[in-house]
């Protein structure tokens, strides 16, 4: 009887697979299929598409890595360098190799639970494992860390923005024209950029975006290495001025292999963030051509190992320019050396790119999150479809503009979403939805989904613990997140 169940009991397109079409043994064959097609031995020429879900998937594998490489792709970025002089060169390198293979194994646990029960979305897998509460609280964390990424980025543009085209048309900041207002900067830019994006009905249509956003920050990249180069050290400039103070030129200008102060216990949860993509996943899976287990896990191996290569060269190179008198935000330094430099304007509007076109990509799962929610199974519709976009970009920007200091509120939510996005859920959903007679309760791969949950909860515990002592010590801490 359960056999009949498992390919429409998650109330997803049920009608498809009525049982006037099919009899039980083709269910029970149909069932063998979705989990076959998931694991390791089964050959890549396999095109079936056993999903319940019915979507035809027509992005190829290079856009879809172009996608989940913008995803994984945030403004923590700039803050790595920082978080490098904090722990030291191999301590960092270590750390980030263990978050990026981490990010890899709970990719691994989604896809892996998806192959079990037929089904490509967060919301209903977290139905399937908790019933209704389950798809609440998978929709509802999604949304809200998408929302906290999205107005993170468009806080980017309200402050950068008007200070690039100040620099670049060499205007006063006492000026006073409209366009170097940052609040009304950021409406144009999510009208005339961001919407159109954001209203396409693919999320394989940002590929070419998606691969131009990634451009600009390789552009950032060969800066911060050419920079490098460049830069000697010490410098005369307030930044050098200061830690000499209390340091000598040996000490400020050599590099670190090993270290810790105060500031490392916040490395993990920076680099933690800067891979979060898990939200984004299961939707490029969906429009992925030709999509099996392995197939989906290689788009975010190669996507991960080439945010692994980004994220250590930018650390390093901005480090060993800056050494230790490198700040939370990597541009800021460069700009305390030369705010009238060339190199760093067009990076800085580079940047601004970047976080822009990741704008949509971001928004697509939080639209699906509220279709689950809202509308399961009810057929597309533009409307509806534009409709959501709108409201939450109108949202973002209400944000963006209204909420004087918002840098507590999205550390609140990181330290609460991002481990469970990339842990806890992952690894209970895996639990719950395994069954025990294909994996005991006491099996390998049970228990450490069990223990990969159980390490999100000290993340979370840990990250919440350092926000709550930040703010009873009425210090602000300038840190770099997703």
């Amino acid at each position: 009887m359960e056999m009949e169940k498992l390919p429409n009991g998650n109330h997803y397109n049920s009608e498809d697979l009525s049982p006037e079409k099919i009899n039980l043994e083709d269910e029970r064959e149909g069932a063998e299929e979705e989990r076959e097609e998931f694991l390791p031995h089964k050959s890549e020429g396999q095109k079936q598409n056993a999903f319940t879900d019915q979507a035809e998937g027509k992005t190829s594998f290079g856009m879809s890595v172009f996608n989940l490489s913008n995803a994984i792709m945030g403004s923590g970025i700039l803050g790595l360098a920082y978080a490098m002089s904090n722990t030291g060169i191999i301590l960092f390198t270590v750390l980030l190799t263990c978050i990026a293979v981490l990010s890899s194994y709970s990719i691994h646990l989604l896809l892996k639970s998806a192959g079990v029960v037929g089904i490509r979305a967060y919301e209903q897998l977290g139905y399937r494992a908790f019933g209704h509460p389950g798809k609440v609280a998978a929709a509802c964390i999604i949304t809200i860390h998408n929302i906290g990424t999205m107005s993170s980025y468009l806080f980017i543009v309200k402050s950068e923005l008007p200070l690039v085209i100040q620099a670049f048309l060499g205007l006063s900041s006492k000026s006073g024209q409209w366009y170097l207002q940052g609040d009304y900067l950021i409406i144009i830019v999510s009208i005339v950029f961001i919407l159109p994006l954001a209203v396409m009905r693919h999320l394989g249509y940002l590929g070419y975006t998606s691969g131009f956003s990634l451009s600009c920050m390789m552009f950032f990249l060969i800066s911060v290495i050419y920079k490098k180069f460049n830069i000697p050290c010490p410098l005369e400039t307030e930044i050098f001025t200061n830690h000499s103070d209390n340091s000598t030129t040996e000490d400020i200008c050599e590099a670190k292999l090993f270290t810790i102060n105060q500031e490392a216990a916040y490395t993990i949860p920076i680099l933690a963030f800067a891979f979060v993509c898990h939200p984004e996943v299961l939707p490029i899976y969906t429009e992925l051509r030709e999509p099996t287990r392995r197939r989906m896990q290689n788009v975010a191996n190669i996507s991960i190992v080439a945010m692994f290569v980004m994220y250590f060269l930018t650390a390093v190179f901005g480090y060993l320019t800056f050494y230790a008198t490198v700040e939370a935000e990597l541009l800021h330094t460069y700009i305390q050396v030369d705010p009238l430099d060339t190199v760093i304007l067009c990076v800085r509007l580079a940047v601004l790119m970047a976080v822009t076109l990741t704008v949509p990509v971001v928004l697509f799962p939080i639209r699906r999150a509220v279709q689950q929610l809202l509308c399961p199974e009810k057929p597309f519709h533009w409307a509806r479809h534009i409709g959501i976009a709108v409201c939450f970009l109108f949202l973002v920007n209400l944000l963006v503009i209204y909420v004087p200091n918002i840098r507590d509120i999205f550390g609140l939510i990181g330290a609460t979403s991002a481990p469970s996005l990339i842990f806890i859920l992952p690894g209970i959903f895996y639990l719950r939805i395994v069954p025990n007679d294909k994996e005991p309760m006491n099996s390998r791969p049970k228990i450490q989904a069990a223990c990969f949950a159980a390490l999100g909860f000290l993340f979370m515990v840990m990250s919440l613990t350092f926000i709550f002592i930040d703010w009873a010590s009425g210090e602000s801490h300038n840190r770099g997140g997703h």
